[in-house]
């Protein structure tokens, strides 16, 4: 693949009045000029390039398109900023940042900005593009203001029914069309009742979070209501949950590996932690596999990702963990070494028990590889008569360790 860089350059709405001189100069030198049909649209006809509309899947196709014009003086049309949410990060990924020149226009986030008066370093933005719905819930927070970047016309009232349907129907949506163009165009309401059709397939939608009265309140600590996960008993209950999420520690782009879902509660407290925590729940009962899944979407975090099997034989093939939580099946033949073995040096590993057979596993495990070792016992206040005692749960043996080589 020839070395030359390739031009990106950012358009808007506003098309090509709206680029600075460098970026005009750049499409008008360009011997190729790649794009979506809507942005080659936007051009003159003094831009004399060939013009190549990108193919469907776009990803897959990059390098042979690039490749193919080897030699000529190549520019991208990307919306916006092409570095933000656009195709300037694909082009990076498979080309090289130094093959790149990148000429931004002003993104639709900032445009967006600029007409509600919100400071943009508050204001969280989350793409629906390509992108499930759901991931929506794990941002609900009363107060908070959102940015999302719609699909499509019809996302404006799908995201308003996820907003109702999830408690927080008060809040405000303002869908801003065409931003930056002679079309530009508002529209505003409230989720419970928003009653406009669909309009402009180029949005963004604000959203101001507002809870319904007696909707759950979602914390970003770990340790969630029980109620808020379906269930068939097979739950990390809340504190020792709270506990657990503690020695496991997510970090930002981490892979938890949850061996024994249940539920699924670890696995999707753990993605809750930072939208860029990845999981993956395994699983032997198919029910309770799909359970996981709904209780996920639900909760915000659908890219969590289920395996329906047994360990270790569903282990197999998965990519390397850089955390392990096993809450099942610690007794199954060669589980727990397998779980050892697929950690990288560095790795964490945490295990949780309530049965003595599986304790005099932990307690083995540890002699052997160190860590820690703790008991964790939880009351709850409960009736005695007419008066008050302590009931207590099942005490729960937790060991933790990161593995040195």
């Amino acid at each position: 693949m020839s070395q030359a860089p390739v031009t990106v350059v950012g358009i808007g709405a506003d098309g090509w009045p709206g680029l600075a001189p460098a970026a005009q100069q750049a499409l008008r030198r360009a011997e190729v000029i790649i794009g979506g049909p809507r942005q080659l649209d936007l051009l003159p006809a003094g831009c004399t390039a060939e013009r190549v509309a990108w193919p469907s899947p776009l990803r897959p196709a990059v390098p042979g398109l690039i490749a193919r014009y080897q030699g000529w003086r190549t520019a991208v049309l990307a919306s916006g900023d092409p570095m933000f949410f656009g195709i300037g990060r694909t082009l990076a990924e498979l080309l090289g940042a130094d093959r790149l020149r990148v000429l931004p226009h002003p993104s639709s986030v900032s445009y967006a900005c600029a007409r509600l008066g919100w400071p943009l370093e508050d204001t969280e933005v989350i793409s629906l593009v390509g992108r499930p719905l759901d991931a929506l819930a794990a941002a609900l927070h009363p107060g908070r203001r959102l940015l999302l970047l719609s699909a499509g016309a019809a996302t404006p009232a799908e995201a308003a029914a996820l907003l109702a349907e999830r408690g927080f129907g008060p809040s405000r949506l303002t869908v801003l069309a065409q931003l930056g163009g002679e079309r530009e165009q508002r529209t505003e309401g409230t989720a419970e009742d928003w009653p406009h059709p669909p309009g402009d397939p180029l949005n963004v939608i604000a959203v101001d979070c507002r809870r319904a009265d007696g909707a759950p309140r979602l914390s970003l600590t770990p340790g969630l209501p029980d109620e808020l996960f379906e269930h068939d008993g097979q739950l990390t209950k809340r504190h020792i949950r709270a506990a657990t999420l503690a020695a496991l520690a997510p970090a930002p782009g981490e892979l938890l590996w949850d061996v024994g879902g249940g539920s699924g509660s670890i696995g999707i407290e753990w993605m809750r932690a930072h939208r860029s925590c990845r999981a993956i729940s395994i699983e032997r009962d198919p029910v309770r596999a799909e359970r996981i899944a709904h209780n996920a979407r639900a909760l915000g975090v659908p890219a969590l990702r289920v395996v329906t099997g047994a360990a270790p034989a569903a282990l197999e093939q998965l990519p390397t963990p850089d955390v392990v939580f096993i809450g099942g099946g610690l007794t199954a033949t060669g589980a727990l070494d397998a779980c050892w073995q697929a950690l990288p040096p560095g790795g964490r590993l945490v295990a949780n028990t309530v049965t003595l057979e599986s304790e005099a596993l932990l307690t083995d495990s540890y002699r052997r590889h160190g860590g820690e070792l703790t008991r964790l016992a939880v009351a709850h206040a409960t009736p005695v008569g007419g008066f008050t005692g302590w009931r207590q749960a099942m005490p729960v043996t937790q060991w933790s360790v990161t593995k040195t080589s």
